[in-house]
């Protein structure tokens, strides 16, 4: 799959993990998006993470696809027309 297909596509009900300090380790599903958070629920706790300096790894029809959280800084609705 193409990485700017994917950034375009909806995060919330994805699984993902964490793989920057200090949130590495957190994993689970995204539940909400802002233009600068992502909040996941894990183990029935939600945990907001930030996307700027973190990097998340995606699993997305059967694929694991890592993205730096800087390059998805838009809002849910508006990354359709921003990512490139």
């Amino acid at each position: 799959m193409d990485i700017y297909d994917f950034m375009r596509t909806e995060f919330i009900g994805l699984d993902v993990k964490v793989l920057s300090a200090p949130f590495s380790g957190i994993s689970g599903r995204v539940v909400d998006e802002t233009k600068n958070t992502f909040t996941i629920e894990s183990a029935g706790t939600e945990r907001t993470v930030p996307k700027p300096g973190n990097e998340f790894r995606f699993s997305y029809r059967g694929e694991q696809i890592d993205i730096e959280g800087s390059r998805i800084l838009h809002r849910p609705e508006d990354r359709m027309k921003k990512v490139r």
